[in-house]
Order: structure tokens, then sequence, then C-alpha cells
């Protein structure tokens, strides 16, 4: 008989592959069995864990309820959102929002926002304002009512009055403020209203005219006589004197009054040796 080459080639490809189908036998068994084992009890305790209308997690571990469903126990129960309320499809919160003009209470109801007379609703629909010309009181908005010679202005607490220039307020009226002659009205918020003029001082009440004497000068300070006595000169009674300076002294910053050279000190009036 001739030697057939075809034959011999075949069963050359088939001593090959015997080895080959082994080890793959060999992976199957040692390596992907175990892994297939494992998977296929996983599933059971998948399906037990995780409840209906729920799905495992994009990222980390665990699972989720789906969208229109919270978790109730170990369940996901569907959202259901109370007389006006609605859904919000989202995965967090309590899945539902009061309607605009309601707010939520218990975060099991929305009741309806109760504006009283003289308020409005406010933009986020869950809480009320009173208008201008009206304070919050309690549960209420009750009118402010501004006296004559007033005007409304607006507060950190709401609405309010203040009187007008030349007015001041006395219990809940205004009243006019009664400005001495050569005075006028200084605008302050406390203390004196009205500011005598230039050249006059206050005294009891009234505006009196600055008598200036001799060696003084005129002093356009707030308070005080209206005058100060000049550099050397010092104020004795209705008028200035002047200062006698002792030995070893000299005048201070005001020019005024005296003080000791250095290394001397004042006693009895006189500056003596500090030894």
């Amino acid at each position: 008989m001739g030697h057939n080459p075809k034959a011999t080639l075949q069963s050359s490809q088939a001593d090959c592959r015997t080895p080959l189908l082994a080890d793959a036998r060999i992976f199957w068994v040692f390596f992907m069995g175990p892994v297939l084992a494992l998977l296929l009890l996983a599933i059971p305790v998948l399906a037990q864990t995780m409840p209906e209308n729920a799905s495992a997690r994009s990222y980390g571990d665990g699972w989720g309820c789906n969208v229109g469903y919270r978790l109730t126990a170990d369940n996901c129960a569907a959202v259901v959102a109370p007389e006006n309320a609605y859904e919000t499809n989202r995965t967090y919160g309590s899945g539902w929002e009061c309607h605009h003009g309601f707010r939520k209470v218990n975060e099991t109801a929305c009741v309806a926002v109760l504006v009283p007379d003289g308020g409005f609703l406010a933009p986020s629909g869950e809480r009320w304002h009173c208008l201008r010309g009206f304070l919050k009181v309690d549960d209420t908005c009750q009118e402010v009512v501004v006296p004559e010679n007033g005007y409304l202005v607006e507060a950190s607490y709401g609405s309010a009055w203040e009187c007008r220039r030349g007015f001041e307020q006395v219990d809940d009226s205004c009243t006019a403020i009664v400005v001495p002659i050569n005075g006028y009205l200084n605008g302050s918020g406390y203390g004196q209203p009205w500011t005598c003029e230039r050249g006059f001082v206050e005294q009891d009440g009234l505006c009196a005219t600055v008598v200036i004497p001799e060696f003084a000068y005129f002093d356009d300070a707030s308070y005080g006589e209206g005058w100060k006595c000049q550099r050397g000169y010092k104020a004795s009674g209705a008028g200035c004197e002047a200062i006698d300076i002792p030995a070893n002294a000299h005048l201070d910053r005001s020019g005024n009054r005296w003080k000791c050279n250095r290394n001397f000190q004042k006693s009895k009036g006189q500056c003596v040796f500090n030894n």
C-alpha cells in the first residue's frame, strides 16, 4: 500500500489538539467552575435582599428604590402624595412637595397658607408678609396709624412712622418743636433738637447773646460759655485774668495753664527742684 499524506496530516493535527482540549477542561474545572458556582449562589441572595421596584446602585454596593418609590421597612413602597401636593420624581426626600400656597405639616399633609387682611403670599408660597402700611401682630396685619405731621417708614420689624422735620414724637402724635429766637433745627435724632446760631449760647432753653470779656475770643463749641481766654490768661468768673507763671515754669499746650519745667515739680504753687 502507498503512503497517504493527507491522513498523516490529519492525525498530526488531532494529536496537537488533544493537549489543548485537556488544558481547557482543566481551566473550566478549577477556575471558571467555582466562579460560576458563586454566581449561582449569589443570584438567590440578591433576589431575596433587593425588593421589587428597586435597582442595584450604579456605584458602590447595595440597591435603592426606583423613582416614585420610598423605602418602607425592607420594601419599596409607592410614593403617595397627599392632597394639594405633587410628586417630585426624585429618589431622595419625601418624594412630594406642596403646591404653591400650601405648606408641609409633619411631613404628612399640605395645609393652605392663610393670608390675613393687609397681607400677601410670599413668593415661596409657604408663608405671608404684611403689606406696606401694616404691621405683623401675631397672625394678623394691623394697619399703622400715621398721626398728623408724620410719615410712613420701613423698619426692620415692619412698617412704622416718624415725625416730619420740625416735629417730635410725643406719645402717639407729632408735636411741633419750639425753636427759640436765634436758634435753628439741627436734625439730630437724639438730644436737643435745636442749636443756637453763631454768637449765641443756650441759657435756660433760650439762645442768649455771647458776651465776650476782655482778653477773650469767641468760641463756637456746642458747650461752655461761648468764649475762651487768650493765651496767657485764665478764666476767672465772667472774665479773663493774666496767669502768674512762677519761676522754672512755662505755659502748657492750652496756653491757659502753667506747668513746671523738666526736673522740677509743683509744690505750693511753685516749681521746686526735683532731686
